[in-house]
């Protein structure tokens, strides 16, 4: 028996007099500019204070790993140290990065093997809200902790250290005396439906923490869903906030939504801009079972401020879809619990019977489950590229592009994207169509998946090629 609804109430709303600084974490930096991030086991408690004990993997011995700061245009360098009992990488997720940084195993390098290093050395080119995750067996590795964030700020922030907030999201699967399920990772019943859902929601790994804001102040919360596969529902309006950014990119100006809620989907990213009025004390709300519950608090102390913050971020410099002669490809998503299947293709052969099972692949794209030998596509650098996406499923997915940002041209169904912002990961419902275009700036094999973890291990993986 796992934790229930009103002990999650009960605990959270209990967890709420706890007052927390602005998460700030430090990675070690050796002699030659290394941050060194170990990724190793560690026993932390997750369910109560009082509580045992879960099996974790982290990075320097916390989840969220150590949050690593940069400046727009600085070089990062990063040792990762592999402390763990089975291979792992890192993946710098929503950075446009030389492909050979991407960190992603079997396709753009080695996993790194137990006791092993491996030095990350890349240019941050955009400023904003990115995570790093392991990126190998991710639906484990995640799942126990191995993730956390990575902000690059703009050349002249519009924020200082203490109005600029990071809050990592997650869930985590307990079982009934509060410990982390490992039994259930690689559960059939989560590769075959909606991914890994948790039953225990933390943020920057507490349980409902709360912050201290001052009235009249203008802050940044910068919001990252490190779930395996679980969407957030939120309403901004709900504490009058608007949007200034998706997935690491700015708005031209904030943004007051029309709409409810604002689904936030594995990986994904949301910054909202939010001025505290005296007195008036908030919190950041789940919403989509009903009866909305708090995960995150926030006590507004001191006296309105006579002056509004005009706010305005710098946008990044990312190259604009040509549409007069794009690319075009179709990309068709099969498989899964209640799907329609169809003939599917894993490593040159077509599964039956009980293939499916034994090699754990239930999902396709375009019939094929998993990487193949061929690209998806393979395009000119500086091409423009059209995906029209199809999803033939029962369930909701996130599909994710490596090492581009696109624009969301066309969502059957759903118009709820003013303006096309940005964005590097997007959610598309069933039976629905969705179209993306982005240009191929970046050379390399560079990975398209869905980031609900399960699926993408059990075959919704594939990979295109910019020459």
């Amino acid at each position: 028996m796992q934790p229930t609804r009103r002990q999650f109430l009960k605990t959270t709303l209990g967890a709420a007099v706890i007052t927390i600084a602005p998460p700030s974490f430090h990675a070690a930096l050796g002699d030659d500019g290394y941050l060194e991030i170990t990724a190793g086991p560690s026993m932390k408690k997750l369910f109560r204070t009082d509580g045992p004990e879960s099996q974790l993997w982290t990075y320097n011995g916390t989840s969220p790993g150590p949050e690593i700061r940069a400046k727009r245009g600085e070089r990062i360098k990063v040792r990762l140290i592999n402390q763990l009992e089975e291979p792992t990488s890192i993946h710098w997720h929503g950075i446009r990065i030389d492909n050979a940084m991407d960190g992603v195993s079997g396709l753009t390098q080695k996993a790194v093997q137990p006791g092993q290093t491996f030095e990350y050395d890349f240019i941050a080119p955009d400023a904003g809200t990115y995570w790093y995750h392991a990126h190998n067996k991710s639906w484990n590795q995640v799942a126990r902790g191995l993730y956390g964030p990575l902000i690059i700020e703009e050349d002249d922030p519009a924020f200082d250290r203490e109005h600029d907030l990071t809050l990592l999201i997650d869930d985590w699967r307990l079982k009934r005396d509060g410990t982390l399920d490992l039994a259930s990772l690689g559960s059939l019943m989560d590769w075959t439906h909606g991914g890994r859902l948790g039953n225990w929601l933390t943020v920057n790994g507490q349980s409902a923490p709360t912050f201290n804001l001052n009235a009249g102040e203008a802050y940044r919360l910068r919001l990252i869903n490190a779930s395996n596969a679980r969407t957030f529902d939120i309403d901004p309006n709900r504490f009058d906030a608007t949007v200034i950014g998706y997935d690491g990119q700015a708005l031209d100006e904030p943004v007051k939504l029309n709409y409810s809620p604002l689904p936030l989907g594995s990986a994904q990213r949301v910054d909202l801009l939010v001025v505290p009025k005296a007195g008036a004390d908030f919190a950041i709300e789940q919403i989509s079972s009903g009866k909305p519950y708090p995960f995150v608090h926030f006590k507004v102390e001191g006296e309105n401020k006579n002056t509004i913050p005009n706010i305005r971020l710098t946008q990044n410099n990312l190259p604009e879809p040509d549409l007069s002669n794009p690319k075009k490809f179709k990309l068709n998503m099969s498989g899964g619990a209640m799907g329609r299947g169809g003939k599917m293709i894993y490593n040159g052969k077509a599964l039956e019977g009980t293939d499916f099972q034994t090699l754990k692949q239930f999902w396709a794209f375009n019939g094929v489950a998993n990487l193949a030998e061929a690209p998806f596509f393979s395009v000119q650098r500086g091409e423009t590229v059209v995906i029209d996406l199809f999803n033939d499923t029962a369930f909701m997915h996130g599909m994710h592009v490596h090492g581009h940002h696109f624009r969301i041209l066309h969502r059957a169904g759903r118009n709820i994207d003013e303006g096309k912002p940005w964005r590097d990961t997007f959610m598309i419902g069933s039976t629905q169509t969705t179209q993306i275009a982005f240009v191929a700036d970046n050379p390399g094999k560079w990975l398209l998946h869905c980031h609900m973890l399960e699926h993408a291990a059990a075959g919704m993986t594939t990979w295109f090629e910019v020459t």
